[in-house]
């Protein structure tokens, strides 16, 4: 790919995910986020466009055959991984977050109030992205692979079509709340540092909310700057086939 201030955020780090960590270390957005161009977001982060392009390119260029093979998947397979490897791990991690939130709050919410803070932008995030899922795979999924069959000429049309770009404007509007909710823990716990009078289980449920938000722009990211986009171009193009 030809890397320059023009070149979109998310699609640098759909060629190389490892972009994402640059990103990160200078404050700017690559999953929500990632639908503007490099200028445009160090703008916003007030970062040095040049000096970034030239961090990227020592590791853009390089071979990423996760990347690749992400990119390569059709839609419905690629839903299908984003469900086994994204959804599972929010619904095995929520609940021993919520616990482990709460015995915090009990035992050194006197000394650090945050914590309740915390606790309650998680569990809003919890309630919001299970509901969320929940609209992905029962009406989102389901309707790319229906695409994808039609693509493949396995069925003769789709019901509903071009409802892809309304359902996707919700959860995309929807990823850019729960992405917000979760900058606020990070600024919250002092991006997940634990303090000195922290205990072990304050340690390991600070590095878990840590582990949860890096998959979690993982997982936004797969369906922002690669599901979302193409099958949005699958339906389009059906739609102007209809048309015509």
């Amino acid at each position: 790919m030809e890397l320059n201030k023009l070149t979109r955020v998310g699609d640098v780090v759909k060629e190389n995910f490892k972009a994402a960590q640059i990103f990160d270390k200078n404050r700017i957005d690559f999953c929500c986020g990632g639908g503007i161009s490099i200028e445009e977001a160090c703008k916003k982060a007030n970062a040095n466009a040049e000096k970034l392009i030239a961090e990227l390119e020592l590791v853009v260029y390089r071979n990423d055959p996760d990347s690749k093979y992400i990119d390569s998947l059709e839609l419905d397979e690629l839903s299908d991984y984003i469900v086994k490897r994204h959804h599972s791990y929010v619904v095995d991690n929520i609940p021993f977050l919520l616990q482990k939130l709460d015995k915090l709050c009990n035992v050194h919410g006197a000394n650090h109030p945050e914590l309740f803070d915390i606790k309650g932008l998680f569990s809003q995030v919890a309630e919001n992205l299970l509901a969320h899922l929940q609209k992905e795979e029962n009406i989102l999924f389901p309707y790319i692979k229906e695409l994808v069959n039609l693509k493949h000429g396995k069925v003769n049309g789709v019901a509903g079509l071009g409802k892809a770009a309304e359902v996707i404007a919700e959860l995309d509007e929807e990823h850019t709340g729960e992405g917000n909710r979760f900058a606020q823990i990070a600024q919250l716990s002092s991006d997940y540092n634990c303090p000195p009078d922290g205990c072990n289980t304050y340690k390991v449920t600070f590095q878990t909310l840590s582990d949860f938000e890096k998959d979690l722009h993982r997982h936004i990211h797969l369906e922002n700057n690669i599901l979302f986009i193409k099958a949005i171009a699958l339906e389009t193009e059906f739609k102007r086939r209809k048309n015509n």
